[in-house]
């Protein structure tokens, strides 16, 4: 279904799945980089989870954004908000992301997006700090990190880190090829050192995209922590 038109752009959509009786919902955001992939993408390993969340109760609203290539940022993120707002429904309403889109997910829940908690799978928090491929961050921005240095910040969650944040879930390979585990560890140091919930899961010999995680641990993880999330 579509959740936002923006004059200029492709109708922007989400794909709803839902039991009888949620208990809440979830936003789920793929990743690609910023400049590729869609709701349709699923993680090698996880082909059923939006399936799997639906028989535990989960009404899931898989999301697709403007990527780099069709507008830069603050784009995708307006559109993760727009999303958020078009399936609210007066139960508890989660952000789960992957990469990219857990990075949008956590960028939302801390500056403004009322959610009641984030699960942010190996996301990019710092983008002054990524030593990789910084064309996908330059996509992103319109410009290279270390020319707009304030764009950077602004655009990375470790700026927004504050004591009023959701409870934050960040899960990352300890051996990811992509976006370095110390990307997590930073902005839970962050979250922590400010007072804010956060649970930082390291998962031993995995890389990015979950290669060599066992999915069914990785994906108990992340729902043990919304089931303690949901108001009480």
């Amino acid at each position: 279904m579509i959740y936002r038109e923006v004059p200029g752009f492709r109708p922007l959509e989400l794909d709803l799945t839902e039991p009888d009786d949620p208990v809440a919902t979830i936003v789920y955001l793929h990743g690609g980089g910023w400049r590729r992939g869609s709701r349709h993408a699923s993680l090698p390993g996880f082909e059923s989870l939006t399936e799997d969340l639906v028989a535990q109760g989960f009404r899931v609203a898989a999301t697709d954004y403007r990527l780099s290539g069709e507008a830069i940022f603050p784009a995708p993120l307006d559109d993760v908000r727009a999303a958020i707002d078009f399936v609210r429904d007066g139960k508890p309403l989660f952000v789960w992301g992957e990469s990219a889109g857990a990075h949008l997910g956590l960028l939302a829940a801390l500056t403004g997006s009322e959610v009641d908690g984030v699960v942010a799978w190996f996301p990019p928090t710092d983008l002054l700090g990524l030593t990789g491929d910084v064309s996908r961050e330059t996509l992103l921005l319109g410009a290279s990190p270390r020319s707009a240095p304030e764009l950077a910040r602004e655009a990375s969650p470790l700026t927004h880190a504050h004591a009023a944040a959701p409870p934050i879930l960040l899960m990352h390979g300890e051996d990811d090829d992509l976006v370095p585990a110390a990307q997590s560890v930073r902005l839970a140091e962050a979250l922590r050192d400010v007072g804010a919930p956060v649970e930082l899961h390291l998962v031993p010999s995995a890389r990015h995209r979950w290669t060599g995680a066992d999915p069914a641990a990785v994906v108990a993880t992340s729902v043990k922590f919304l089931r303690a999330a949901l108001p009480r």
